[in-house]
């Protein structure tokens, strides 16, 4: 049986397809500006991607601030589910208890992620049709390469969406655990063939919220707080 606790892949499947309607259009963008392997205005394709992330502001703060509210309201359901070891109380507290600041703090940084993706992919373009151009790279291959952009881009706004629902679930469960008093959390995994070794390695082992474990190669972290992880915290609540 699922965990409650865990990434919601709903919500993180219904993001990602929001996203990969900004990488087609800055794929859209790019390929409008390129002829095989050369750009024929650099100035105008960065002005043109540039306008664009600007223009996807408010756009983006809507989509995040909805996948937030998403995340929020199923974290809560999962808290509620142990309503036997915590009581009616606990339930009025989530009346009481705010996520606010994290909310806002999730906010800004995924905004600002959703505008560096037609930067970033003009920045790629750029850096291909330069190798071309001094032959550090074949002419048709750098013109494989740039025709790619929207895969590339598409595959990008993906990893995002399933990176950032895990970090929006992990620092919400974080902050409800500090508000109703629990310290520890027990790592789990997904528990398949995909989990890194070194996360595998954490499956079942309890640590503190305040005190991540040093994964190897990664540093100081929790679980769903890097790149593409799928592990989550089951908070150990108390009495």
């Amino acid at each position: 049986m699922a965990n409650r606790f865990e990434s919601p892949r709903g919500i993180e499947r219904r993001y990602a397809v929001e996203l990969r309607k900004v990488a087609r259009i800055v794929a859209g963008i790019i390929t409008s500006h390129v002829d095989g392997a050369k750009i024929r205005d650099q100035v105008k394709m960065d002005a043109a991607l540039k306008a664009y992330a600007e223009a996807l502001g408010p756009w983006s703060e809507r989509v995040v601030s909805g996948m937030i509210k998403s995340v929020e309201a199923y974290n809560k359901r999962a808290y509620l589910a142990q309503s036997k070891k915590v009581g009616e109380s606990f339930r009025r507290m989530f009346e009481e208890s705010a996520t606010g600041a994290v909310a806002k703090m999730i906010q800004q940084e995924q905004v600002a992620l959703i505008k560096s993706l037609p930067i970033e992919a003009g920045l790629r373009a750029q850096n291909i049709a330069q190798q071309a151009a001094l032959g550090g790279k074949r002419a048709d291959e750098a013109a494989a390469e740039i025709a790619r952009t929207e895969r590339v881009t598409v595959n990008r706004a993906t990893l995002i969406a399933r990176t950032e629902t895990a970090k929006a679930n992990a620092a919400i469960t974080q902050s409800r655990a500090q508000y109703v008093g629990a310290t520890h959390y027990i790592w789990q995994t997904a528990q398949d063939g995909d989990v890194r070794d070194t996360h595998r390695a954490m499956q079942g082992k309890i640590f503190r919220f305040d005190d991540p474990p040093e994964i190897p190669g990664e540093g100081r972290h929790g679980p769903g707080e890097i790149w593409n992880c799928r592990c989550f915290a089951e908070p150990i609540i108390p009495d």
